[in-house]
């Protein structure tokens, strides 16, 4: 049966954008006096931790155990300081679509493939980057777009893609997902979908068992 239909991540799979939220989650901490500050290494651990909130969280639990913790309200209002960060570093410009990205989206939507978005991350979040990257709002290119804050349970549940497919309106037979880590393969595996997997900085000693392929980028994927 021919694909109908291309699924993406967007975090690591359209652009590398986890630096963009590295320093987004450090300057938000700095400015509200807390001595935090995520290194290379540290971030690439929490990042196995899906959600901003969620890593923030599993931060203070896991690192921090001897401070007074914060609760969540603290956490979501800390967290909605740094996606305000992020567009603003985003706004700024210069973040590159990942190689064969831009290529790819356009052929498939020239061969009537239609197009969405499963993301862990915020709406305004994909919001800055198609801004940032196309010029362009979401619903330009993407015909549905999944994002964290619709779905009870984030990667690795299948829920973000199951919601992309119920947008769509086709079975998981009919599409492809890509996506750039483990998470990502477990909730698109987990929700029926083949998956195409480019894996990115953050996410190279990966375990892709599941995906249907492992390629260094989306350079020349065939339509």
């Amino acid at each position: 049966m021919p694909i109908k239909a291309l699924i993406f991540d967007v975090d690591g799979t359209l652009a590398e954008t986890e630096e963009a939220h590295r320093q987004a989650f450090n300057d938000t901490f700095k400015a509200n006096g807390i001595d935090w500050n995520w290194d290379v290494p540290m971030y690439g651990m929490l990042l196995k931790t899906t959600g901003g909130k969620e890593r923030m969280q599993e931060y203070q639990q896991a690192h921090r155990a001897d401070e007074p913790q914060m609760d969540w309200e603290k956490i979501k209002a800390l967290h909605a300081q740094k996606t305000e960060r992020y567009v603003e570093i985003l706004s700024d410009g210069g973040l590159p679509l990942r190689e064969g990205v831009a290529d790819l989206i356009d052929r498939a939507a020239k061969a009537g493939l239609r197009l969405a978005i499963a993301t862990t991350t915020s709406r305004p979040n994909v919001d800055a980057l198609t801004a940032c990257c196309w010029g362009k709002t979401p619903e330009e290119i993407f015909e549905v777009v999944a994002t964290g804050e619709q779905v009870k349970a984030k990667k690795p549940a299948p829920d973000l893609f199951e919601l992309a497919l119920s947008g769509l309106g086709l079975p998981p037979e009919d599409c492809l997902a890509f996506e750039d880590s483990r998470n990502g393969v477990l909730s698109a595996v987990g929700a029926g979908l083949q998956t195409i997997v480019t894996p990115g900085r953050y996410t190279a000693e990966d375990d892709f068992t599941g995906a249907a392929q492992v390629i260094p980028s989306l350079k020349g994927f065939p339509v």
